[in-house]
């Protein structure tokens, strides 16, 4: 489980294909003897096992992730290459500070930059989501786009807009600050919103 509240904006330097899978290789600030194979990290959100670490001479880690054919079909991990950013969160620990809310890394679709206004100290997107998943997301609601917890502002049909904060743009916080119309974002709608839905269904 995650919190969206991104710790790391770490970069791809490396992408080997095997057979149906694709072996990535992230850079991050993280403290190798933190990490244990087998941990999860949110890699824009997406729920990722480590397979191996790398220590860097200069206290960075290199870690490597696999992605299995389900998650390359699915999400924009399948376009990464190296020097591509890509914003990372460990998982949560009990005692943690949860900052944003419940995301546990199972990306539900892509939503697409339909626009993007700088509002001078924030900046509004825009963005439209998949019919099948428009629904869960609601004013005032939590999503996950790119792993980063964020408030919906408004809904109108398919499209939904947020509001980012200066901190949020910046550099080196996460990779918000490079995103443009067209780009394809990983959507994780609320957890509750999908509950709630299928025992509506059921009932």
């Amino acid at each position: 489980m995650f919190t969206g509240i991104i710790t790391d904006v770490g970069k791809v330097t490396a992408v080997e294909r095997r057979n149906d899978v694709n072996k990535i290789t992230i850079d991050s600030r993280y403290d190798a003897e933190t990490i244990a194979i087998g941990a999860s990290i949110a890699c824009a959100g997406v729920c990722l096992t480590v397979i191996a670490l790398d220590p860097q001479p200069d206290g960075r880690t290199r870690f490597d992730v696999e992605a299995a054919p389900e998650t390359l079909a699915l999400t924009e991990v399948g376009n990464w290459q190296a020097g591509t950013a890509i914003n990372l969160e460990r998982a949560l620990k009990i005692g943690d500070e949860l900052g944003g809310h419940m995301v546990s890394g199972h990306v539900d679709g892509l939503a697409t930059v339909v626009s993007r206004e700088d509002l001078g100290e924030t900046t509004r997107f825009v963005f439209e989501a998949p019919k099948s998943l428009s629904r869960f997301i609601a004013t005032k609601g939590s999503v996950a786009l790119d792993g980063t917890s964020l408030t919906v502002n408004w809904v109108e049909g398919d499209r939904f807009s947020v509001l980012l904060i200066p901190h949020t743009l910046a550099e080196g916080i996460t990779t918000w600050g490079a995103r443009k119309v067209g780009d394809r974002i990983h959507l994780e709608v609320d957890q509750m919103a999908r509950y709630v839905a299928r025992l509506t269904e059921a009932a």
